[in-house]
C-alpha cells in the first residue's frame, strides 16, 4: 500500500510539473484557449489521432497518468462515430420509437388511455440531437478538466514522432509526440454498384435523420446496426424488409437464441429474405428498385422501397494517415497489426479500437485505449477479448458474452446447458414484458461458465453479471447461490444458473 501511495504521489508531482510547463512560442487557434500549445517546438508524451471512444478515453487516461497529451480530431466534435452518428443517436431513437410503440400497442392494457396519438418526427430527432450535443460538450469538459490539448483537424504522420495537422480553420500545424496512437475508428462498408447518397440509399448515418417515416424500408444486412435501425423505423410505421446474403441473421449470435430472436422480430412485422443477394439498384425521385436473387444463383426478383439502408458492416479507417509511407504493417482487410502492447512494427506508433483486430465495439475501443497508455506509462495494461459483451438494442434486447453453443461444440468440450424463460420470471410477467430467455453454458466437469446469452427486456444491463463471472472464472453454481433481489429480471439469470448445475425453482 505504501509503495502504491508513493507511486501515486510521484505521478501527481510529475503531472503538476507537466501542467506547469508553458510554451514560449507559437500558437494556433484550433487548440482550446485553456491550454496553450507550441506548434512543433515542444514534445508531447502522447499524441492521439482520433477523438472517438478509443481515442478520447486514451487521451484522458494518459493525462491522468501524468503524460502530456494532445488529441487530434477532424470531425470538430469529440466522441467519434459512436457518439455523433452511431451508438448514442441510434439508442436515442430506439428509446423514443419504443415509447411510441408501447403507447400505441401496450398502454391500454395497463389502464392508460388517450386519443390522437401521433409521431412528431422533428421533435424526436431534436431530442436525439440534443443528447449528442450535450455528450460531446461533456467530453470537451473532461479534456479541460484533465488538461488534454485538443486540436481540431486532420492528422497525418510525417514520422513516428511528428504529425502534420490540416486544421478545420484552414491552416496547418505540426504536433510532436514521443508516442503516437492511431485511434481513427471505422467507416461504413460500401457495396459494389450501390451508391450511397444519404437520401434514398442511406448508410446508418443517413438512417438517423430521415425527413419522414418511409412507407417501405429495405435493409441490406441483418447485423446489429441493420436490425436496430430497422426496428426504429418499423415501430414508427415503415414496412421493413431485411435482405441478408447469409443463411442467418446476426451470424455471431448463439443459434438457438438467434432463431427465437428472429421469430420475435417477425412477430413485430419485420420481414426477412435470407440467402439473398442484391444484384442491382435503381434510385429515382419516386423511390428505389432493388434487383435480388438467391445467394446461390437463380431467378431474379424486383423489390421496391422508399428508402434503402445499406448495413453491410464497417471497415477500418486508415485513409490519409501516411501509414504506408512509414511502413506500418496492415493485414489483408486493412487492419493495423499490433502486438499485445498495441505497438505497431514502427517504434513509437501504436493503434487501438476499430483499426486493429477484434470486435468493432465502442467499449472494446475504450478498453484498448486505457491498456495502451498504461503500457506506455510503464504499467501493465489488460484487455480480455473473451469477456467483451455484445448487445443488440432492439426490443427485446439480445446480449451475450463468452462462447456460443456452436463454438463450445466445435471445441469438443463436454458441457451443460441451463435455460430459463422470461415467461417464468415474476417481474417480467408483472410488467407484461416476458418475451425472452437466459441461456448459460458451463463446462460439465468443473461447472465453469463458458458463455451466457440473454434475450429479453434489459438484457444489455443484465449481461454484466455474467461478464464479471466469466472474468473471474466463476461456476454456474456461484451465480445460483448468490442472492438476487425479488422481484427482478436478474432472477432469470439466477434460475438459469440453477438449471445449469442442478434444477431451477420456478420452472
Amino acid at each position: 500500500m505504501a509503495m502504491a501511495a508513493c507511486t501515486r504521489r510521484k505521478a501527481l508531482i510529475l503531472g503538476q510539473i507537466l501542467r506547469d510547463c508553458k510554451s514560449n512560442s507559437g500558437h494556433f487557434t484550433s487548440v482550446y484557449t485553456y491550454r496553450s500549445f507550441s506548434s512543433g517546438s515542444e514534445d508531447n508524451d502522447v499524441v492521439v489521432i482520433g477523438g472517438g471512444p478509443g481515442g478520447y478515453v486514451a487521451a484522458i487516461k494518459a493525462a491522468q497518468l501524468g503524460l502530456k497529451t494532445t488529441c487530434i480530431e477532424k470531425r470538430g466534435a469529440l466522441g467519434g462515430t459512436c457518439l455523433n452518428v452511431g451508438c448514442i443517436p441510434s439508442k436515442a431513437l430506439l428509446h423514443s420509437s419504443h415509447m411510441y410503440h408501447e403507447a400505441k400497442h401496450s398502454f391500454q392494457s395497463h389502464g392508460v388511455k388517450f386519443s390522437n396519438l401521433e409521431v412528431d418526427l422533428p421533435a424526436m430527432l431534436g431530442q436525439k440531437d440534443r443528447a449528442v450535443s450535450n455528450l460531446t460538450r461533456g467530453i470537451e469538459g473532461l479534456f479541460k478538466k484533465n488538461k488534454v490539448n485538443y486540436v481540431k483537424g486532420t492528422g497525418k504522420l510525417l514520422s513516428p514522432s511528428q504529425v502534420s495537422v490540416d486544421t478545420l480553420e484552414g491552416g496547418n500545424t505540426l504536433v510532436n509526440g514521443k508516442h503516437i496512437i492511431i485511434a481513427t475508428g471505422s467507416d461504413v462498408k460500401s457495396l459494389p454498384g450501390i451508391p450511397i447518397d444519404e437520401k434514398k440509399i442511406v448508410s446508418s448515418t443517413g438512417a438517423l435523420c430521415l425527413s419522414e417515416v418511409p412507407k417501405k424500408l429495405i435493409v441490406i444486412g441483418a447485423g446489429y446496426i441493420g436490425l436496430e435501425m430497422g426496428s426504429v423505423w418499423g415501430r414508427l410505421g415503415a414496412e421493413v424488409t431485411v435482405v441478408e446474403f447469409a443463411p442467418d441473421i446476426v451470424p455471431t449470435m448463439d443459434g438457438e437464441v438467434r432463431k427465437q430472436f428472429q421469430r420475435t422480430l417477425e412477430k413485430q412485422k419485420m420481414k426477412f429474405m435470407l440467402k439473398t443477394k442484391v444484384t442491382g439498384v435503381d434510385a429515382s425521385d419516386s423511390g428505389v428498385r432493388l434487383t435480388v436473387e438467391p445467394a446461390a444463383g437463380g431467378e431474379q426478383t424486383m423489390l421496391e422501397a422508399d428508402v434503402v439502408l445499406v448495413s453491410a458492416g464497417r471497415v477500418p479507417y486508415t485513409t490519409g494517415l501516411g501509414l504506408e509511407d512509414l511502413g506500418v504493417k496492415m493485414d489483408k482487410i486493412g487492419r493495423i497489426e499490433v502486438n499485445e502492447k498495441f505497438e505497431t512494427n514502427v517504434k513509437g506508433v501504436y493503434a487501438i479500437g476499430d483499426v486493429v483486430p477484434g470486435p468493432m465495439l465502442a467499449h472494446k475501443a475504450e478498453e484498448d485505449g486505457v491498456a495502451c497508455v498504461e503500457f506506455i506509462a510503464g504499467k501493465e495494461g489488460h484487455v480480455d477479448y473473451d469477456t467483451v459483451p455484445g448487445v443488440v438494442y432492439t426490443h427485446p434486447e439480445v446480449a451475450s458474452v463468452g462462447k456460443t453453443e456452436e463454438q463450445v461444440k466445435a471445441l469438443g468440450v463436454d458441457y451443460r446447458v441451463g435455460k430459463f424463460p422470461y415467461m417464468a420470471n415474476s417481474r417480467a410477467k408483472a410488467i407484461d414484458d416476458a418475451d425472452g430467455l437466459v441461456k448459460i453454458l458451463a463446462e460439465k466437469e468443473t461447472d465453469k461458465i463458458l458463455g451466457v446469452h440473454i434475450m429479453g427486456a434489459n438484457a444489455g444491463e443484465l449481461i454484466h453479471e455474467a461478464v464479471i463471472a466469466l472474468q473471474y472464472g466463476a461456476s454456474s453454481e456461484d451465480i445460483a447461490r448468490t442472492c438476487h433481489a425479488h422481484p427482478t429480471l436478474s432472477e432469470a439469470v439466477k434460475e438459469a444458473a440453477m438449471a445449469t448445475y442442478d434444477k431451477p425453482i420456478h420452472m
